[in-house]
């Protein structure tokens, strides 16, 4: 397990960006996104790991151009992953990001 990107160098500390801008690309593609916001946090969780989010016009203004955890907990928590709700949207990520070879079959 690797605790920042930091532990990373060269063309792993690469892939691992690249792998998140795609993911950034799949979603703009998908769901409407007028942007996507990117973070990699090392606060209480220290694996790697990037939080993705997407962005919408529909969003009042004062909170779309700030980062989402403006948003109440409430709201950013409203929704978890649920694959009865979310299932769709994951397939069509994988298969977009499958498309262009960014995603591997195991």
């Amino acid at each position: 397990m690797v605790g920042s990107i930091n532990a990373l160098a060269g063309a792993a500390r690469a892939q691992f960006l690249a792998d998140m801008v795609a993911i950034g690309d799949a979603l703009l593609a998908l769901t409407g996104a007028y942007r996507i916001n990117y973070e990699l946090q090392g606060n209480s969780d220290q694996a790697l790991h990037a939080h993705i989010f997407t962005r919408y016009l529909t969003e009042e203004a004062e909170r779309r151009s700030g980062p989402v955890w403006m948003y109440p907990a409430a709201q950013r928590n409203a929704q978890p992953f649920d694959a009865t709700v979310h299932g769709d949207l994951q397939r069509e990520l994988a298969a977009w990001l499958g498309q262009r070879g960014w995603l591997v079959a195991p």
